[in-house]
């Protein structure tokens, strides 16, 4: 997921949530997500119009290290100056109120509960190793508090 100051979707709502101190019931699941800094992309946009040295190919652009939906609702927490409210639900109840929200065409539901609790990390090894870098100009973490400084 591409952010940066002014960012509109999903990490708006899940901002949102947070700011209101709505507990997050999904803490049991551990999950990894790549992100990426507008910083981040700008800096290998630039690099690939002033170098000609860069191969044609096809490159992963993203931060450094992926984070956990956790992590992130701790970092919104934070920049909002609360506590976070994360609760680690058990799965089996979780997976029943996915199943119930299936039937009764709820938000949550089982595809819902998979999007939200899925892995999705990227490597940007080979774009890093093009570009002659061991890493990205802006940590996730940076980027990430910088994108949450600009919905306030």
């Amino acid at each position: 997921m591409i952010h940066g100051p002014g960012n509109k979707g999903n990490l708006n709502l899940l901002y949102s949530v947070a700011k209101k101190g709505i507990p997050w019931p999904l803490g049991v699941y551990e999950n990894a997500r790549s992100f990426c800094s507008v910083d981040n992309i700008s800096y290998v946009v630039e690099q690939l119009i002033i170098r000609d040295n860069i191969e044609s190919g096809i490159y992963h652009v993203g931060d450094d290290e992926p984070i956990s939906t956790n992590e992130l609702i701790e970092l919104i927490s934070e920049s909002v100056g609360k506590k976070p409210r994360i609760w680690k639900l058990p799965k089996g109840l979780i997976n029943a109120m996915a199943a119930t929200g299936e039937a009764l065409h709820l938000p949550l539901n089982k595809q819902r509960l998979q999007k939200l609790t899925e892995n999705y990390v990227v490597s940007n090894r080979k774009i890093k190793s093009a570009l002659g870098i061991e890493k990205m100009p802006v940590s996730v973490r940076h980027g990430m508090k910088r994108t949450l400084e600009s919905f306030r």
